[in-house]
């Protein structure tokens, strides 16, 4: 395989990071990625303040656009986005 290439059940564990602001938003594998039709990447969805154990509990997402992906290391993804960039919602 090819050394460039990363697997999605090895980046599940990788922690998101945005430089612009420092905050951490826990790992891929609690978090989500929304894939178009043609297989292209579109956002991240980071559950904001979510807990293994809320399973009654309504959670808040932010959806990252993936143009603020700026860098998948050895064990962290790399966002630098402004928060007015981000779409919050509620789940």
């Amino acid at each position: 395989m090819e050394e460039n290439i990363k697997l999605y059940s090895e980046m599940e564990r990788y922690e998101i990071i945005n430089i612009n602001d420092g905050d951490k938003y826990n790992n891929l594998g609690s978090n989500d990625v929304v894939i178009d039709e043609n297989g292209i990447l579109k956002f991240l969805i980071i559950n904001e303040g979510s807990s293994k154990f809320s399973f009654f509990h309504n959670s808040d997402i932010i959806e990252v656009p993936w143009e603020y992906v700026k860098k998948i290391g050895s064990r962290t993804i790399i966002i630098d986005v402004d928060n007015e960039f981000l779409k919050k919602s509620h789940i």
